[in-house]
């Protein structure tokens, strides 16, 4: 029998690339985790957020940082949130959750279905203003602040972690035509 070895690989290979004074780069430390609240469960779930990672809940809407793990926590929607966070063992984020926040939610790993992109620099919300129908306006979309959107026909989750810094989240299957995207709109803002 051959020996043979899988290799995980980034949805974009780590692909950085600076376009005037915008910088689009691939993350790919950062482990993505679906954490959904059972019914009945606010209180239980947002004492085990606050143990387990030191953040608070946040509202639908918004983020919150944590004092553990490097941990964002997303408001996705009233009962779900997701957990983006530095795992200890990346090959097992889902467990880390589950045995942080023990009983408090249901945990689904989700860190190989999205590619997520990091656009930083002085020129990137004009480039966004090309291709997503958020308002990003520093009085609308403050830092922490966190959406669902389409951009160029693609889901993405657009995620203001920064004064000029913003992570976007686009399902892995569709990363390069994202990827394509986004920098195609940084080139058309930076001639």
């Amino acid at each position: 029998m051959p020996d043979r070895q899988l290799m995980a690989r980034a949805a974009l290979d780590g692909h950085e690339r600076t376009i005037g004074t915008v910088a689009v780069a691939e993350v790919t430390d950062l482990a993505l985790v679906s954490a959904a609240v059972p019914r009945g469960s606010d209180e239980a779930f947002a004492a085990a957020l606050a143990r387990g990672f030191g953040a608070a809940r946040p509202a639908t809407g918004d983020s919150t940082v944590g004092d553990r793990c490097a941990a964002r926590v997303l408001g996705m929607q009233p009962d779900q949130v997701f957990i983006l966070f530095v795992p200890p063992d990346p090959d097992r984020p889902a467990e880390t959750v589950s045995a942080t926040l023990e009983s408090a939610a249901y945990v689904t790993d989700q860190s190989d279905s999205w590619a997520m992109l990091r656009m930083t620099g002085a020129g990137v919300r004009t480039a966004l203003e090309r291709i997503c129908p958020l308002d990003l306006d520093d009085r609308v979309f403050p830092q922490d602040r966190v959406a669902r959107t389409a951009m160029e026909h693609l889901s993405v989750i657009v995620l203001r972690d920064g004064a000029d810094s913003f992570l976007l989240m686009s399902p892995r299957s569709s990363a390069r035509s994202f990827r394509h995207a986004v920098e195609l709109s940084v080139e058309h803002v930076s001639e």
